[in-house]
Parts: structure tokens; C-alpha cells; sequence
């Protein structure tokens, strides 16, 4: 483990023992507490580039005072330009940020847009409620805007300060003044979480040993045979998979530490975006006696191993993976989409996600292949799958699910190598594999397509897409 990696599994783990002295806290000491120890962290690794975090929340805030009825965009544009200024500050002769400052930047403009939108709705709410002189429904909005001070409280909670999960401001004022927080169960779900952490620890430690990224890079690796060139991006991704689902896993178990997220099960929460429908905080029985309230943290889940790992499309697979980012992308950008079009959506989407990554060229290539993926399957799909009996849909799945995993190997070879040339000359060591199998699938799909009967409207398999898709 490098030392930065080191310091981020220090800093998850204080995360998590010191949420269960938050949990049963007084909201002014979450408040001010939280971010008196995110403050500090965000000190003590960022050093003087925690100013990059300040002038970014007093432009945020300075927009929603100005213009709190249409700060969402103006929000979106001032805080991914300044992400552009953030990773260029060397042109300027200004000293490079330190890794954790561009971790707690990346979270920041995340939260920063998701409450100018916040802000945003609240006042359209407000406007239509003098309208109709009707209340409107208040699931996910927040009680008041909030002052400056109180975006800085927010802007700096220690929770998912640096690895997420990604959270918005009624998130976070839920758990502020949060009830009856001593019947809301930490221990049992946290060590639930927790069990697979140390399997996925140790196996990252072991694969990274045996494949070192570093020897992509160096001339006697292109030397090797091309079956073993194409082998090496499995064990890549793995380590790329371990690592990133320890950091999770340990993320969550923090937020569960503090019952931070917790809400009832009845308000089917979605990760990153918090309750979907009305809920009551304490429910009762027949008689008017109190019942036990079961609880979930749906609303912090940032990884689903398994679906990750298991389902059967690309698609899927992104729902799975940091999946409070992934709502965000879909809530703020995919909506808003400048074409309403699905392959245009996604490939708009994966250009907004690179850039708020960074400004390696490994992510463009990257995620920008995604989309190809997409149209690639979707394709396969309406032309071949629907046309295959129950156990040719079976066949067609698990070699579908072969292929979107290594899909998802090669983009992880341009997601860890960064440089053009280090991603392009792997790519080109294995012939651009997974673009040339893509773009044959995608031929072949339409192709097909034009040739099979059309599917009635609204089948089953339809309306489950677009129940996903919701």
C-alpha cells in the first residue's frame, strides 16, 4: 500500500469509531462537531490548498443569494470551472494540490450543485404553494435555505469527507435532527457490511504484488505474447476493484457508525438521493402503541459488490459502481442532457464524469468507450436476445456478461495508465480489442434487427427497462 493509501484507510477507520459518538449527539454538536473534525482532517492533509474548498463555497453561496431561483446551471458552471482552474493552478506557478485536495474537491462541487438545485426547488415549491394556496409535498426538500455558515457546517461534515458517499443537504440535515437515533440499529448492519472488507483487503494485496500496474508501462511487457498482454488487464481491474470496494465498504460503515442515512425501509430510499415517497419517523400499531421501525441505508450504499461484479449488462454495472455519484450524474446531467436521446445521453454523461475526474486523457478514453458499449448491447439485444428461447437467452446472458467484464478491464486500463500514449499503446498492443468485438456486435445487432419481426409495444421486458430506467 502506498502512503496515501494508508492515510485514507486511517482516516476511514477514525471515521467509523468516532461515529457512534456522533450518533446519540445533540444536533448542534453533529453540526458543529462534524465539521470541526472534517475541518481538521481536510488541515492537516491539504495544508494551504483547503483555501481551493473556501473560494469555492462563497462563489456557490454568493450564486444562490444572487440568483436562488436559477442557481442550479449558473452552480454547475461556476463550480466545474473552477475545477478546471483547480488542475491547472501549475500553469499559474502555483503549487500543486496534494491527492486528498482533489478528493475533497471532487465531493465538494458534487454537494455544492446538488444544493444549489436544492435551493432551486425550494424556491419554485414556495412560488407554487402562493399559486395554489396548496402545501406541496416536502420528502426530499429542505425546511429553509441555508446561510452561509451553514454551507460551510455542510461543506465540511468529516463524514464522506474524502471517499464519499455523495449525500445532499437534506441528507444531512436529517441526520442533524434526527429521532429517536438509540433505536436505530449501527452495530448489526455496520459488521453486516463489513464482513466481505478484509477478503477484498487481503486479495488486493496479494494480486497487486503479482501484477503490478508499473509493468504496463515499461518496454519488456510489450515483449511478452499477445495472450498474455490480453490476460494482464484482468488482474488490473481486480486490484482496481478491491481497492475501491474496501474504500466503500469502510465509507458506509462510517455513516452507519453515525446512523447517518438511516432512514425507514417504508420510505424506499435510493442511494445518493435519499427517501422517494412520504414516510412516518415512528409508526404504530392497532391499539396506538409504538412498534419497532426497521431501518435501511440505502441512501449512503456507494457499492454493490455483487451487481457489480455479476449482472449481466454495462448498464447495469454502472448502477452498481459508486452509485451516489452514479445518481447524481443521472439526476443532474443525464436529465438535462442537451439531446434527448439515450447513446447521446450516456455519451454526454461519461464526457461531464471524465472531466470531473480529471483531465488525463486515460479518462476520456475511456469512459467515452462506454457509450460504444451501450449502443454495442443495445443492439445485440433488440436484434438476436428477443429472438432466443428461454435457454438461448441463458446462453446469450453469461457470454454477455463475459464480455461487459472485459469491457470494463480494457476501460480500467486507460482509467489507471492516465496518459494518452500509455493507454493507446496497451490498446493498441491487443488491437483495440473491445472496440473492434463492440463495433462488430453493433453491426451485427442492427442488422439483425432489420430482419426480426418488431416486439409488440410495452412487452414485459420493456416495462422492466423502463422501470430501471426511472
Amino acid at each position: 500500500m502506498s502512503p496515501d493509501e494508508i492515510t485514507y484507510l486511517a482516516v476511514l477507520l477514525f471515521s467509523v469509531i468516532i461515529g457512534f459518538l456522533f450518533k446519540h449527539a445533540s444536533p448542534q454538536v453533529k453540526q458543529w462537531g462534524g465539521a470541526a473534525v472534517g475541518l481538521l482532517l481536510t488541515l492537516g492533509t491539504c495544508n494551504i490548498h483547503i483555501l481551493h474548498s473556501f473560494i469555492t463555497i462563497l462563489g456557490t453561496w454568493l450564486i444562490t443569494k444572487i440568483s436562488p431561483r436559477s442557481c442550479h446551471f449558473l452552480a454547475l458552471g461556476w463550480t466545474f470551472t473552477y475545477l478546471l482552474f483547480f488542475r491547472t493552478v501549475t500553469y499559474f506557478d502555483l503549487p500543486a494540490p496534494t491527492p486528498f485536495t482533489n478528493a475533497v474537491q471532487l465531493l465538494l462541487t458534487l454537494k455544492l450543485v446538488s444544493l444549489a438545485n436544492e435551493v432551486q426547488e425550494f424556491n419554485r415549491v414556495k412560488k407554487q404553494e402562493v399559486a395554489s394556496f396548496s402545501s406541496q409535498s416536502s420528502v426530499n426538500m429542505i425546511p429553509k435555505i441555508p446561510s452561509l455558515l451553514e454551507i460551510f457546517l455542510y461543506s465540511y461534515c468529516y463524514i464522506g469527507l474524502m471517499t464519499g458517499p455523495f449525500y445532499r443537504f437534506k441528507t444531512y440535515h436529517d441526520w442533524l435532527y434526527q429521532i429517536g437515533s438509540q433505536d436505530i440499529p449501527s452495530w448489526k448492519p455496520m459488521l453486516s457490511r463489513l464482513k466481505p472488507a478484509p477478503v477484498f483487503g487481503i486479495l488486493f494485496l496479494i494480486v497487486s504484488h503479482y501484477f503490478p500496474l508499473e509493468y504496463v508501462k515499461k518496454d519488456e511487457f510489450y515483449e511478452c505474447s499477445f495472450l498474455y498482454r490480453l490476460f494482464y488487464m484482468v488482474p488490473i481491474f481486480f486490484v482496481f476493484r478491491m481497492r475501491f470496494y474496501v474504500a466503500w465498504i469502510f465509507a458506509e460503515c462510517g455513516c452507519i457508525a453515525a446512523a447517518f442515512g438511516a432512514y425507514p425501509i417504508a420510505a424506499k430510499s435510493r442511494s445518493g438521493g435519499g427517501p422517494t415517497v412520504e414516510y412516518a419517523l415512528l409508526e404504530r400499531d392497532v391499539h396506538g402503541s409504538k412498534v419497532n421501525t426497521e431501518y435501511d441505508y440505502e441512501t449512503v450504499k456507494n457499492i454493490d459488490c455483487y451487481g457489480a461484479d455479476f449482472c449481466v449488462k454495462v448498464k447495469d454495472g454502472m448502477r452498481c459502481w459508486n452509485m451516489s455519484v452514479q445518481w447524481w450524474l443521472a439526476q443532474y446531467i443525464y436529465k438535462n442532457s442537451p439531446v434527448k436521446s439515450f447513446v447521446f445521453g450516456s455519451a454526454w454523461t461519461m464526457l461531464i464524469s471524465a472531466y470531473w475526474h480529471g483531465i488525463h486523457p486515460g479518462y476520456y478514453l475511456s469512459f467515452l468507450t462506454i457509450p460504444l458499449c451501450l449502443a454495442s448491447e443495445g443492439a445485440m439485444d433488440a436484434g438476436l436476445r428477443r429472438r432466443l428461447s428461454d435457454s438461448g437467452k441463458l446462453v446469450f446472458d453469461w457470454v454477455h456478461w463475459f464480455l461487459k467484464m472485459r469491457a470494463y478491464d480494457y476501460m480500467c486500463m486507460g482509467f489507471v495508465l492516465l496518459t494518452f500514449w500509455d493507454t493507446v499503446r496497451y490498446w493498441q498492443s491487443i488491437y483495440f480489442a473491445i472496440h473492434v468485438v463492440a463495433v462488430f456486435f453493433l453491426i451485427v445487432g442492427k442488422v439483425l434487427a432489420m430482419t426480426a419481426p418488431r416486439a409488440p409495444r410495452n412487452s414485459k421486458e420493456e416495462k422492466e427497462e423502463k422501470k430501471k430506467e426511472k
